[in-house]
């Protein structure tokens, strides 16, 4: 495993990090398939680990929360969100000073630690005023529950907002966004996010850098049962066209001549971007993160990078 810093911050985190999104907390048999990942991540080197309040309604935090507490605090990067709503109450969702104060506690308590490392706002909120977001994520960090915090699917003018406001007042600031990006998505990260991140010492985090699974390969032949671009249909819709699938299997003779799976390859080249902490992939068996992680210190050279990008964006 190789390891980044988060943007200019001297936190550091592994380049393949593992989430929780859509695949803790559903399955009945969860405990002991999440103990079995999260066992396989730390011992390939993974120390950065991913979860939001959301992801199966706190659930997933309280069965990753259960399995970190096998190791050392102080070897984690423990990071999770606040934005979307835990329940019909109208304070209940948001970016309020109330809602992030009182949801801090909540996930502190199902991840049973007493701090995170990065405590993300997980959507930008148009209905708070900046000052009352920037102000209630410095107030997490001078009490303790945080170490520093970051920005999910934020525009880049609200991320430089916030940073101005912050450093105007003596605030703490974001050190990171946390933007989708893969080889199918990746207009908005390269166009909007990254010109200004790279300048501004924000570090990103990715997610869904395999494409909901895409990029490795499994919809070459069609789409398999159980998949998750077989159940979702608008994601579906959005992803598994005929454009991308051939873009997919053209991408095959290329990982081959490297030695690496597709899901490698995929993961090594968002992680050429210099302006990339980490990746944040999921896991649902123990091979899928056995595979992934060895896609951390993969180096593209510049012709590989050069074919790549003639089947990615051809002409």
């Amino acid at each position: 495993m190789e390891f980044r810093n988060v943007g200019k911050s001297g936190l550091k985190v592994s380049e393949i990090a593992l989430g929780g999104w859509e695949t803790y907390g559903i399955s009945d048999d969860a405990s002991k398939m999440v103990k079995d990942i999260v066992h396989a991540a730390y011992d390939a080197g993974v120390n950065y680990f991913d979860q939001a309040d959301v992801y199966a309604r706190g659930r997933s935090e309280e069965l990753m929360g259960a399995v970190l507490r096998d190791f050392p605090r102080h070897t984690l990067v423990i990071a999770s969100k606040v934005f979307w709503p835990m329940s019909d109450h109208v304070n209940d969702r948001g970016l309020s000073r109330k809602h992030v104060l009182e949801s801090i506690d909540g996930t502190l308590r199902r991840l049973g630690t007493d701090y995170l490392d990065i405590y993300f706002a997980h959507r930008y909120d148009p209905n708070v005023p900046m000052e009352e977001i920037v102000m209630a994520f410095d107030q997490v960090i001078r009490d303790g529950k945080a170490l520093y915090w970051g920005t999910s699917m934020w525009p880049a003018a609200r991320i430089a907002e916030a940073i101005g406001f912050a450093r105007a007042h003596g605030l703490h600031a974001p050190i990171t966004e946390q933007p989708e990006y893969s080889m199918i998505h990746r207009d908005r990260v390269e166009k909007e996010i990254l010109p200004f991140t790279e300048g501004a010492g924000v570090g990103l985090v990715v997610w869904s850098p395999l494409a909901m699974g895409l990029l490795t390969g499994k919809y070459d032949q069609g789409r398999p049962e159980g998949a998750r671009l077989t159940e979702k249909e608008q994601w579906a819709k959005n992803f598994l066209t005929e454009e991308n699938i051939q873009k997919v299997r053209d991408l095959k003779p290329i990982a081959d001549d490297l030695g690496i799976t597709r899901a490698q390859l995929a993961l090594a080249w968002l992680l050429r971007q210099k302006g990339v902490s980490s990746v944040i992939t999921g896991a649902t068996k123990v091979s899928q993160i056995q595979d992934t992680v060895k896609a951390a210190g993969v180096k593209l050279d510049e012709d590989v990078q050069r074919r790549i990008e003639e089947i990615l964006q051809p002409a």
